[in-house]
């Protein structure tokens, strides 16, 4: 459109579209092209053969054995009604996930010092995507070893719920960094402990 001057009409503030460009001939940005013929884009009745590969360690024997105590130490946190030895159950079944994690992930030190390491100190180093659960964890490590000690009245209903619905969570991640399947194991309500 013409504007003719002094029609009372101005051209818009923002400059005309531009030019069409060629399509992208590069297989990253678009899915169309053959990777062994950028040139040649390909054909929607074509099939690509494509293969996953995950670069990801087998899960041994041990590791899902680890992973199912820790399934059925949620599962017996979960029918327990006192809240210390939820507590301790729920706790424990964390403790197995991490485990299960450090059967696969895990290598051998180099650099063998005397000291012992707790698992939650290790699997940050093999598992850095899990550094903030290692911490959640190991925190919670001291309350566990009073509760197992007999000092029962650390632990109220509601901390022993929380933790149980927590190390379901770090054991469903567990799972699936692994590469398993997962299924929940608690129901969406759990019983009242207490």
């Amino acid at each position: 459109m013409e504007i003719a001057e002094g029609s009372g009409l101005s051209a818009p503030d923002h400059p005309p579209n531009p030019p069409p460009t060629d399509p992208p001939t590069d297989p990253a940005i678009d899915p169309a092209i053959d990777p062994a013929n950028p040139t040649n884009p390909i054909h929607p009745s074509e099939e690509l053969d494509v293969t996953v590969v995950v670069d990801r360690p087998p899960v041994s024997g041990a590791a899902i054995s680890l992973l199912e105590r820790a399934r059925t130490g949620l599962l017996e946190a979960c029918a327990d009604r006192d809240p210390s030895t939820r507590y301790v159950a729920a706790h424990l079944a964390g403790l197995r996930a991490a485990a299960a994690v450090l059967a696969v992930r895990g290598r051998a030190d180099r650099h063998r010092t005397q000291r012992l390491r707790s698992v939650w100190e290790v699997l940050p180093t093999v598992a850095p995507e899990l550094t903030e659960w290692a911490t959640f964890f190991s925190a919670g490590a001291p309350v566990r070893a009073a509760v197992e000690a007999g000092r029962t009245s650390l632990v109220d209903p509601r901390a022993a719920d929380d933790l149980l619905r927590d190390a379901e969570t770090f054991t469903r991640i567990a799972t699936e960094l692994l590469g398993l399947p997962w299924q929940p194991v608690l129901p969406p309500a759990l019983p009242a402990s207490g």
